[in-house]
């Protein structure tokens, strides 16, 4: 039996006041259904509503609220095939990058689900004759805004450690994702138990996401998304004295040291410039190659790239499918004409149909173009040269981002010395940088975000407060 209704509409369990909403399928135009839209008008009383509902749920026995989660984790598997159709059709994603986001999906739900048992505190040291300890209580109510590029694994990882943690959770997916990156979402947990209010999904804009970060009932704000949007809602949740978890932006590098094989190297690179269109915070940015290797290594990513296969994913086999929509191909294709008029080659790509940007290689790509500089989000992949291990540290840590970062070398200790000269959240060796589990900590450095804010002791510290009781057998005496 299917879980969703086919008309998205449906599901929304609050009536916005916002305008009607057209769900589209990127590779086609074709309207999927329709929905409506959140105003920031929409979020007092959803915030009303999860706060109301909250103290029950956090009360609820840790086996409950574990229990919930677990079957969620189920759901996604038992419902994969519907669901991935919504990712595939709703965001471009081919079949593969969205059967990557059901499993994470469900190890996100299981992970969550040891969370809510996890020890909640420890006894202290006191001076005085009482006991004394510190616990972890829920936050209350956590606002999570997600993007549209990974959907449901960039929403799920921040609601189900929240739900878990006893906390209720106001979600404010992408409209373009609104069904695989919200509704879906919140049909999942309600079949598998969750109690009524404990979420909320009001999918909107920015004036929606400015009124979460804005409301006084919601002091915790999980943010994904640009590092330009990120700013804004750290400067705001500063403002309004709330804690805002940032995961933002990011232009990793891939170095290539001079012992690499490219027989090997080449996939990876690929996949890491490529995987669902360059729309990945930890896409590779920068191929930073030694020079020994340059030539041959771009002469051979340019032929993998004209090797891929782009179209549409729900009708097709292909590599890569249509980005979002047409602002973010214009953009990607300013960033590469842009480039190319600066003096880096174009080897493969740069060509467009429609939504679907072929992959693209850019030779010489320095200082100078801002397809390597900046974030393009997009299949991008520009390649510059190095002549030493320590000119290879210098270039990948002169970015205003430290997200992710690969070295490819026989020698891993000293693929792991060159790392430490490196700021970056992240770090893979013998691999490019795409990589995300559930049990990991996950987050950047500088204009990438606010440090690690998942998986388990970041998690705890992302959703709930220490609180310190302690408590005596007679009232303590005083001196007046």
């Amino acid at each position: 039996m299917p879980l969703l209704d086919p008309n998205p509409k449906s599901w929304q369990t609050r009536t916005p006041a916002g305008p009607e909403y057209t769900v589209t399928e990127p590779a086609t135009g074709e309207a999927l259904g329709t929905l409506t839209l959140a105003g920031p008008e929409d979020v007092a009383p959803a915030a009303r509503a999860a706060r109301a509902a909250q103290p029950a749920w956090a009360r609820a026995p840790h086996f409950a609220r574990a229990q919930v989660l677990r079957r969620a984790g189920d759901l996604f598997t038992e419902h994969a095939g519907e669901l991935s159709t919504w990712l595939v059709r709703e965001s471009g994603s081919v079949p593969g990058k969205a059967d990557f986001e059901l499993h994470v999906a469900a190890q996100e739900c299981y992970e969550a689900a040891a969370l809510a048992s996890r020890p909640a505190g420890q006894v202290l040291p006191t001076e005085a004759p009482r006991l004394s300890y510190t616990r972890r209580v829920p936050v209350g109510v956590v606002g999570v805004i997600a993007p549209f590029n990974a959907p449901l694994i960039l929403a799920i990882r921040s609601v189900a450690p929240a739900l878990a943690l006893g906390n209720a959770v106001v979600l404010k997916p992408d409209p373009r994702t609104a069904v695989c990156g919200g509704l879906a979402l919140a049909a999942v947990l309600a079949e598998a138990g969750l109690p009524q209010d404990v979420l909320q999904v009001l999918p909107g804009g920015a004036e929606a996401g400015r009124a979460l970060v804005e409301d006084p009932l919601v002091p915790v704000i999980s943010f994904t998304g640009s590092t330009t949007a990120g700013r804004a809602v750290g400067e705001a949740a500063g403002r309004h004295l709330k804690r805002a978890h940032l995961e933002l932006g990011g232009n990793s590098a891939l170095i290539v040291l001079e012992d690499a094989d490219l027989d090997t190297v080449i996939s990876a690179a690929a996949w890491g410039s490529f995987f669902h269109q360059g729309q990945i915070c930890m896409t590779t940015g920068r191929h930073l190659v030694h020079a020994s290797l340059y030539e041959e290594y771009v002469e051979r990513l340019a032929a993998k790239a004209d090797s891929l296969v782009v179209g549409d994913p729900h009708r097709g086999q292909v590599h890569l499918g249509p980005v979002i929509d047409a602002g973010r191909r214009d953009k990607i294709h300013a960033l590469v004409e842009t480039s190319t008029a600066r003096g880096a080659k174009l080897a493969a790509g740069g060509t467009c149909q429609d939504l679907f940007y072929r992959p693209t290689v850019l030779a010489g790509a320095d200082d100078r173009a801002p397809a390597y500089t900046e974030e393009v989000f997009g299949p991008v992949a520009p390649v510059r040269p190095f002549a030493t291990a320590e000119e290879a540290a210098a270039l990948a840590a002169d970015s205003a981002y430290g997200l992710s970062l690969g070295i490819v070398t026989r020698d891993t200790a000293r693929g792991l010395d060159l790392a430490e000269r490196i700021p970056t959240g992240i770090v893979h060796i013998n691999d490019q940088t795409v990589n995300d589990e559930a049990v990991a900590p996950f987050g950047g450095v500088a204009a990438s975000g606010t440090g690690a804010r998942f998986g388990g002791e970041a998690n705890l510290e992302a959703f709930t407060e220490l609180r310190w009781t302690t408590v005596r057998g007679d009232v303590a005496p005083y001196p007046f």
